[in-house]
């Protein structure tokens, strides 16, 4: 800094205060005593009276108060830097000031860097006994940015001061040039249009020209560079003295040069025994090593670095505490980087908060997947396998869930389920694990096993007492293992263990009450899915057992049959099918669907069946069987029966709801092995297709009628000549329909599937058929027969009617003599068929159904014999009057001839005709299943 060199004088007038400062300055300066007689020396003069205004300075600082605005310790902290400051000028290398110097001078130093005059603009010119500017100091020149050239001989007052000051800035000078000191605060503007405005304090000090003239040194201080210190000093003191936050000012050395006392109330002691300490007096390694690394990149690159995160102990605590640093180099006034700023916040409450929200999100998100994922399939197995794949990894390492043997089979209270000793199966397990074997702990149950746990193991007693329970360590492996009951609808219907390995955290109370939910929300599916297979099993088991058993048979026919049930994740329908042997070699076909599933659906297609089966025995045409089935659909579910619920029908609103009501469709069929001819009837079915031998596949034209149910519609009949080797098809909508397939395309597939593009029509031939099996095997496969939609029923004839020489038909007229003609032609015709053991009895039977019809009956007798697999015999009559067995009496000579025909032969029975009655009777044949009655033993039982 250059100074304006002034000779140093003392001013006139011992009452002045000032005269008694400036010898004070002087000899603060260590130029008092000096005198100058030369050019030099008057420059060392004022160099001297500069430093002793200079060292004033602080105190003119300190006396302006109010007027500079500053307070408190603010102002005296400027002071006291601005005191030091100049302090230093004496010891600061000025140009033109290397000249001689005074005996006892002290050696004049180069300010190093981070002087205050670094910081503080200070600036000094001298003023002539004409008012006028003689000396500009270079400070001058760069605090007003006037050169020296254009500042000397300016009056000072006229270039700096508003028009409105300059006369009491005028009376000011004059006082000064009269030898009086002066400091103040003076507003003041830049020379020029638009210059700029500053604020600066002004210490005027009285001097003596060479000719012994009044003069006056001014000194200089840029008031808003003194503010903003005193503002950088407050934030300071806040930082060092009132901030919440830990702050330490670390050297290039890398050690604590100061700390604060938020930082010494965390670590104890003062904030002074903190200094020279480093970071490994405060982290433990490896956490010293990163930090100390990172302060070195900070140091070196000048990078700064924001929210670090930390981990370490405070003294007397064990708890692990967290902070987050940010870090940044600080730098003197010309740049020089002098250390670094750390400025610390614990975080261990907010990490804390951080690690329970995200705990608690991670939570919410896998009870969320839970919900979704879980319950998806009605199987139990599924069910258990879905929960686990929820929980493994995301909550557990490893995870098995039990579940009562008794509840999978169907028993609703299995033995120990109170105590938790009953018996368990397991049905899933789960690993995030290598399959190594638990060392030192209990062998694993493996999944199927069925296994119980000891009366006083931490299992049995949560299955007692329906609470989780804490599984003690066992082996090497497991850390920590939580039993879970899986509790629904107060029932525990088993137990999932969860647990964690060596080196995962173990389960806490928040665990606890997650793996309580996770397992309930499983128990519930399970529980579900159980009563679902209960009541899915229980109508399968009801509806297979209204199905035909096996394979059915009948006379002239091949018969080959599929049922396919819905699948697990449906209900059980109501289709069937059914085969029903009538007498004469005649076979009703019924193929039948009550809309609805589940046991409803199941128990009304039983009822039906039932109806259908007893109604075929009676031997009713088929439009009157469907009509029947119709009356009796329509009393299904009303206590009162048919007519109650005609009643009920009528009463209620045409728009009630039809779920309520039973409906069905169905198709009902009669086939008549000795003339081949088949007669149908439907029901709102779908219509059967027949394949010709030959020919391709073709949907037979049967009016669809009503389903059953609706009631008031009648049924039509269809016969239909079947010629030997025809394949009939009867199916239910399940097969033909689905959601992926409409209806019409369905029935063109089982068409096309039937007829066989990728075989030859004559592959359906009699001399060559293929397998009724085989064809219904591959229409299966051809058709989407597993979207489980809905049940498949599939009933396939091929037709096979009776040889001519099977046959004996005869008409005999009405006289005596044709009892004994019958008894003639039967004999005849069974000795020709090589049915010698029948004979006596088909004479008897024969013999006494012809006397029957003499009797009782009307216009001519006709004799039939039919033989198939069995031998039956049929007597037509025009006589309406049906046959009645009744109980002869000890007494009675008649009354005995039907009770004989019951006794001798297997089945007999009578059914109407279009012209009047059939009375007939089956025999066993020779070798069979059933052996002959003896008729001398049935003789002997009527008496």
């Amino acid at each position: 800094m250059s100074e304006i060199p002034a000779k140093a004088t003392k001013s006139t007038g011992s009452g002045n205060p000032s005269d008694r400062a400036r010898p004070e300055a002087a000899d603060d300066s260590g130029l008092g005593g000096a005198t100058r007689d030369s050019g030099a020396a008057r420059d060392s003069t004022a160099a001297a009276s500069a430093g002793g205004a200079a060292g004033s300075t602080g105190g003119a600082a300190g006396s302006t108060g109010g007027a500079a605005g500053s307070t408190g310790g603010a102002t005296e902290s400027a002071q006291g830097v601005v005191g030091s400051a100049a302090g230093r000028v004496g010891s600061t290398d000025a140009p033109g000031f290397m000249g001689g110097h005074a005996v006892g001078d002290p050696m004049w130093q180069t300010s190093p860097p981070g002087s205050m005059y670094d910081y503080i603009k200070v600036a000094s010119f001298s003023i002539g006994p004409d008012g006028l500017v003689d000396q500009w100091s270079l400070r001058a020149e760069q605090l007003f940015g006037i050169s020296a050239e254009r500042a000397v001989g300016m009056d000072p007052i006229e270039a700096f001061v508003d028009p409105d000051r300059r006369a009491e800035g005028q009376r000011k000078m004059a006082e000064a040039l009269d030898g009086r000191e002066w400091t103040g605060v003076v507003p003041f503007r830049m020379p020029g249009p638009g210059g700029e405005e500053g604020l600066a304090e002004v210490y005027v000090m009285p001097t003596t020209a060479e000719g012994g003239e009044r003069a006056a040194v001014c000194i200089v201080v840029d008031v808003r560079t003194l503010r903003r210190i005193e503002t950088d000093l407050a934030a300071s003191q806040a930082i060092f003295g009132q901030s919440p936050f830990g702050f330490l000012l670390i050297d290039t050395d890398l050690r604590v040069r100061r700390a604060n006392r938020r930082f010494a109330s965390i670590y104890g002691g003062e904030v002074d025994d903190h200094r020279g300490r480093g970071v490994h007096d405060y982290l433990q390694s490896p956490e010293a090593e990163r930090v100390e690394a990172t302060l070195r990149r900070v140091m070196e690159t000048g990078d700064s670095i924001t929210d670090m995160h930390i981990t370490g102990f405070v003294p007397g605590s064990e708890e692990r505490r967290h902070w987050s640093i940010n870090l940044f180099r600080v730098h003197s006034g010309t740049g020089r980087p002098i250390g670094i700023a750390w400025l610390a916040t614990d975080i261990t409450a907010r990490r804390s908060a951080a690690r329970e929200a995200a705990a608690a999100r991670r939570n919410l998100a896998l009870l969320n997947e839970a919900g979704t994922r879980i319950g998806n399939s009605l199987d139990l197995e599924t069910t258990a396998r879905e929960l686990l794949d929820v929980v493994v990894p995301g909550f557990c390492d490893l995870a098995t869930v039990d579940l009562y043997q008794g509840l999978l089979v169907g028993d609703e209270t299995p033995p120990g389920l109170a105590d938790g000793s009953a018996e368990l199966r397991r049905v899933a397990f789960s690993s995030a694990v290598s399959d190594a074997p638990f060392v030192g702990g209990p062998a694993p149950v493996r999944v199927g096993a069925v296994h119980h746990y000891p009366f006083n193991s931490p299992c049995a007693d949560a299955l007692r007492t329906a609470r989780p329970q804490q599984v003690p360590e066992e082996g090497n492996l497991i850390q920590s293992t939580l039993a879970v009951p899986m509790v629904a609808h107060d029932t525990v219907v088993g137990l999932v263990q969860f647990s964690r390995t060596k080196g995962s955290e173990p389960f806490g109370d928040r665990d606890r009450g997650l793996a309580v939910e996770l397992a309930a929300r499983a128990a519930v599916c399970i529980d579900n899915a159980r009563l679902y297979r209960r009541e899915h099993e229980r109508a399968l088991i009801l509806q297979r057992s209204l199905l035909p058993p096996g394979d059915p048979e009948a006379s002239g026919l091949d018969i080959a049959c599929r049922y396919l049930p819905g699948n697990a994740a449906t209900e059980v329908g109501g289709d069937w099918f059914d085969v029903i042997e009538l007498p004469g070699h005649r076979t009703a076909l019924v193929v039948g669907d009550v809309m609805g599933r589940g046991l409803r659906a199941a128990v009304a297609m039983g009822e039906l069946r039932t109806a259908v089966r007893t109604l075929a025995l009676l031997d009713l045409e088929p439009a009157e069987v469907l009509s029947a089935l119709d009356e009796i659909a329509r009393g299904l579910g009303t206590p009162g029966g048919v007519q109650s619920a005609s009643r009920t029908a009528a009463s209620r609103p045409h728009d009630k709801d039809l779920s309520e009501v039973y409906l069905a469709t169905c198709v009902y069929a009669v086939y008549d092995s000795v003339t081949r001819r088949c007669t149908f009837a439907n029901a709102g079915h779908l219509p059967p297709v027949l394949v010709e031998p030959g020919e391709s596949a073709l949907m037979l034209d049967v009016p669809p009628g009503m389903p059953l149910g609706v009631g008031g519609e009648p049924f039509e009949e269809v016969e239909v000549e079947l010629p030997e080797g025809a394949l009939l098809a009867l199916y239910t909508d399940g097969l033909v329909e689905s959601r992926d397939h409409p209806l019409d395309e369905g029935l063109q597939a089982f068409v096309g599937a039937l007829t066989d593009p990728g075989q030859p029509p004559t592959t359906l031939r009699a001399d060559t058929p293929r397998s009724l099996e085989d064809v219904c095997d591959h229409v299966l496969n051809t058709l989407d027969t597993h979207h489980g939609e809905d049940d498949i029923a599939l009933l396939m004839a091929r037709v096979q009617g009776l040889p001519e020489d099977s046959v004996g038909d005869w008409t005999l007229p009405r006289e005596p003599r044709s009892v004994g003609r019958a008894r003639e032609y039967a004999r005849g015709r069974l000795l020709a068929w090589d049915l010698e053991p029948l004979v006596d009895t088909a004479e008897l039977l024969v013999s006494e159904l012809v006397t029957n019809a003499l009797r009782y009956g009307e216009g001519e007798i006709r004799l039939r014999l039919l033989l198939d697999r069995t031998l039956v015999c049929e007597v037509w009559d025009a006589g309406l009057v049906q046959p009645r067995r009744r109980r002869a009496r000890d007494t009675d000579e008649g009354g005995r001839g039907l009770q004989l025909v019951g006794l001798l032969s297997a089945a007999w029975g009578s059914r109407r005709t279009p012209r009047g009655k059939t009375v007939w009777f089956e025999l066993p044949l020779p070798g069979g299943e059933h052996g002959l009655t003896d008729p001398a033993e049935a003789l002997l039982s009527l008496f």
